[in-house]
């Protein structure tokens, strides 16, 4: 793998993380399983390894993971506090805090 194949791996990490924002910010969840799918793909070949890189191509890779770092956060953003509500949502009644008469 080339320096060039990396950066281009990171380059596709970082589109495909920046439509999961949208897709999630749209509540478009077929399409973000869809990019989420593409994404552990495209990460599972770097598993095998990446070359170092240094000087320029290295601050473009930091840039990048930087990128698909704040695409996370805003996807998180939006599904976090809906999977909470989902919990909530799905919790057995026997599991919910009983509220208490006196």
């Amino acid at each position: 793998m080339t320096s060039h194949d990396v950066l281009a791996m990171y380059e596709t990490l970082a589109g495909l993380t920046a439509q999961m924002a949208v897709a999630a910010r749209a509540g478009d969840w077929d399409s973000l399983s869809r990019l989420e799918d593409a994404c552990a793909e495209q990460s599972r070949a770097m598993q095998s390894g990446v070359p170092a890189l240094t000087g320029e191509l290295r601050a473009r890779k930091v840039a990048l993971v930087k990128q698909i770092m704040a695409n996370d956060r805003a996807v998180r953003e939006v599904t976090e506090p809906w999977q909470a509500q989902l919990d909530r949502i799905m919790r057995p009644a026997a599991e919910s805090p009983v509220p208490v008469t006196a």
